[in-house]
């Protein structure tokens, strides 16, 4: 979260993507900074995937991720 609100601060377009067992402390986060993170959430756990799962899970939130990113600018 502090690397995406420090890009934010640049002007820097970006996203911070993590898994869906941290939503609830990214939105602690932002509320504790008061600022509203561009957000992309993935299924969790990431740790136990193949390297085809892994791909699997990439190739899903690259849109999302391409979406916020360019929604931005």
């Amino acid at each position: 979260m502090h690397d995406i609100y420090d890009l934010d601060g640049r002007g820097v377009a970006g996203t911070a993507v993590a898994t869906v067992e941290f939503q609830e402390a990214a939105a602690a986060q932002a509320r504790a900074q008061a600022f509203e993170p561009s957000l992309v959430y993935v299924a969790n756990p990431i740790q136990p995937l193949t390297e085809a799962e892994l791909a699997a899970l990439a190739d899903g939130a690259i849109e999302p991720i391409l979406k916020a990113i360019t929604a931005q600018g």
